[in-house]
């Protein structure tokens, strides 16, 4: 919002202007908790407002003159700006002028020379008196003090103003007064009016009656505001009735032109042309400047000519972006359109070249908004994600609407606070976990890991494994946890034959508040090692004994014995199991696979054979190293079960070398080779 104040120059310090508070609408009692500030472009404080009451007061005296100089309107520009939530207030006091100056003349006495010879009418311009005060309390009217050959008279000029011009009433006469001193008094307008005179001096002269005279009493010339050295503003002319060097005519600034405005501009003595002397700092778009023409007689006479010059503005000021408030870091949940700074942007050009457009990058997640005049907010236009930048550097380009504009960057960087938005992530879906078994206590088994993407105590991890049972037993009697890295460790030895497999969870936590949370699966696999020897199921054995298998007393070749069943408990390879005669009492009578455990024989058995026999079986797992198990079977070689069997041992009776067969195969087999080798001798004899 916007007020407005009145107040009159040189009212004393902590006078009361007004009620902030009241007149905006605002709480006093908020003032000092939203850190309300004034910001104006004036190098002095003139105003005060009580942080409690919200009364605005005068700080220090203003004058307005000093303040404004020869402005029509003084205005004081001020903002007021107030925090959580952020607002703008413009304040503008006009401040009112008094009647606190004299009219005053830029000289202590003026001197005027006059010939003798000018008849009454004769007309002389005087000096206009300067009042630093505004409307009626300027200058409103001159008199003269009192003298039988002048009078006073106003005229104006072309443009409206007006100017004292002395008239001569009666003829002068050197030899009766050579001198007439006159005192001119300017009056303003205020209540009381204040005066100021300046002595004139009237000498008189008996040479050169005419003054020169201008072509126009009004000269008009437009240049730009950064015309170089030596430009050419115009040109004046004035014409001298008079002859030899009563009619040359000098050009120069009539003393009541300002000296800033004699430095930055030069007129030419003999050609009136003015140019452009040095670098033309004003502020003011229109000047002002008397031009006198005189002439070279031996009492110079003189006139004047009003030169207005208008300065046309080119755009040499660039736009000025200053930051406010600047709220940094800040929050990545905040809302769309936080505010996040306030920007002043201003030229100091006037009309289009102080027309100011303003604009960011696109392709960021904030907006400009205007505010009051000249003002804009920094707002985010969507949401933030401070895991996707935690930064931004945001470029506001000011152009101004000059030809050709100007443009002026600044660069605000704004910082992303973390909140806790992200749960911790596991790198996998389920973790697998190999352990052989038999483990030590205490050994490590795996290590989870999560990532959070928050920073500091949102980011922290820690890890607890999620009450469950394995095999009737609470998981934490198996297992153990380190909170800090997730590395888990075992608390006792596994037993493949007993657990092969069991599962459980982890979970992850944050530091944040609240807190967030994540679950994955933990596989436990427990691979097997070669720590049972095979069993055997059958043959059994009781008490040491040997077990017995009873065989018919002239069984055929391969025919079945036994077959030695066994059992691993341990798996795959560390179960393959392979079968073995260890020893056998004929080891040519029997013969066992090695992959069924069948105990064949290898001939028909005989009537000449022991009729008990004895072999030691091994059964081999493919563990490493290997675990074997041996079990004795005695064969005993009879068509019915006995009623009681014999006992095995190692004292076997051996079997007759020679008996009746026996006799009868050698002897054959050596029949047989004798024919082959009459045969034999037979063909060679033929052959030959």
């Amino acid at each position: 919002g916007q007020i407005v104040y009145s107040i009159a120059e040189e009212t004393e310090r902590g006078a009361s202007v007004g009620n902030i508070a009241k007149d905006l609408g605002i709480d006093a009692a908020t003032l000092s908790a939203r850190k309300f500030r004034m910001i104006t472009g004036s190098s002095k404080q003139y105003f005060n407002i009580n942080a409690s009451t919200g009364a605005l007061s005068v700080n220090e005296p203003i004058d307005r003159e000093q303040l404004c100089e020869l402005k029509s309107a003084c205005l004081l520009n001020y903002e007021l700006v107030l925090e959580n939530p952020l607002e703008l207030y413009r304040m503008e006091f006009k401040v009112l002028d008094i009647n606190d100056n004299s009219p005053s003349f830029p000289l202590s006495e003026y001197h005027i020379n006059m010939p003798e010879f000018l008849s009454p009418g004769a007309r002389f311009t005087l000096p206009n008196a300067q009042d630093l005060d505004e409307g009626a309390n300027s200058v409103q009217n001159y008199t003269l003090s009192p003298d039988e050959h002048f009078y006073l008279e106003m005229q104006i000029r072309g443009d409206g103003s007006k100017y004292p011009e002395l008239v001569l009433k009666k003829a002068l006469d050197r030899e009766q007064q050579a001198t007439h001193r006159l005192v001119l008094t300017a009056k303003d307008g205020g209540n009381p009016p204040k005066s100021g005179d300046v002595p004139v001096i009237v000498t008189v002269l008996d040479t050169n009656d005419n003054a020169p005279e201008f072509e126009h009493s009004v000269y008009r010339a437009s240049i730009l505001e950064n015309s170089p050295s030596g430009t050419l503003v115009a040109q004046v002319h004035a014409t001298d009735l008079d002859e030899g060097p009563n009619g040359e005519v000098r050009y120069s600034f009539s003393n009541t032109t300002s000296a800033d405005l004699q430095q930055m501009f030069s007129v030419h003595p003999h050609t009136g042309e003015v140019t452009v002397n040095g670098v033309l700092a004003v502020q003011r778009p229109l000047l002002e400047m008397l031009i006198e023409a005189r002439d070279n007689g031996a009492f110079g006479m003189s006139s004047t000519a009003k030169l207005l010059v208008e300065i046309t503005d080119v755009n040499n000021h660039g736009p000025e972006i200053t930051i406010t408030s600047l709220s940094s870091p800040i929050p990545e949940d905040a809302a769309p359109g936080t505010v996040i700074a306030l920007l002043s942007i201003l030229d100091k050009d006037p009309g289009e070249n102080g027309k100011v457009t303003c604009q960011i990058s696109e392709n960021l997640p904030f907006q400009l908004k205007p505010s009051l005049q000249n003002y804009y907010s920094l707002v985010t236009s969507e949401l933030l994600d401070r895991e996707l930048i935690s930064e931004y550097n945001i470029t506001i380009t000011a152009t101004d609407l000059g030809s050709p504009p100007l443009t002026t960057q600044k660069t605000v960087w704004v910082q992303i606070s973390d909140v806790n938005d992200n749960p911790p992530i596991f790198s996998a879906d389920a973790f697998d976990v190999f352990v052989e078994e038999n483990n030590p206590l205490g050994a490590f088994l795996y290590q989870v890991s999560a990532s959070d993407p928050d920073i500091g105590e949102n980011g922290r991890v820690s890890y607890t494994l999620r009450n469950s049972t394995v095999a009737g037993s609470a998981l934490t009697s198996f297992l153990s946890m380190n909170l800090a890295n997730g590395s888990i460790y075992a608390k006792r030895a596994f037993d493949f034959e007993q657990l092969r497999s069991f599962h459980f969870q982890v979970e992850a936590k944050d530091n944040g508040s609240p807190a967030l949370s994540a679950a994955i699966t933990v596989n436990v696999y427990i691979s097997d090692q070669n720590d049972n020897a095979p069993a055997i199921l059958y043959p059994t054995s009781h008490n040491g004994s040997v077990a017995v298998e009873v065989v018919p007393r002239l069984a055929d070749e391969d025919y079945l014995v036994t077959k030695v069943v066994a059992d691993d408990e341990d798996n795959a390879q560390n179960a393959w199991l392979s079968y073995h005669l260890s020893h056998a009492s004929d080891s040519t009578l029997f013969q066992l696979s090695p992959h069924t455990g069948e105990l064949r024989t290898t001939r028909s058995l005989r009537s000449t054979d022991f009729l008990k026999h004895k072999v030691v079986v091994v059964v081999r797992d493919h563990g490493e190293p290997p675990l074997s198990s041996t079990v004795t079977v005695g064969i005993l070689l009879a068509d019915t079960l006995p009623q009681a069997l014999p006992d095995f041992d190692d004292s076997g009776e051996a079997p007759p070398l020679l008996n009746a067969t026996n006799v009868y195969l050698i002897v054959s087999l050596a029949c047989v080779s004798f024919i082959f080798a009459a045969f034999i001798l037979f063909l060679a004899v033929v052959r030959l």
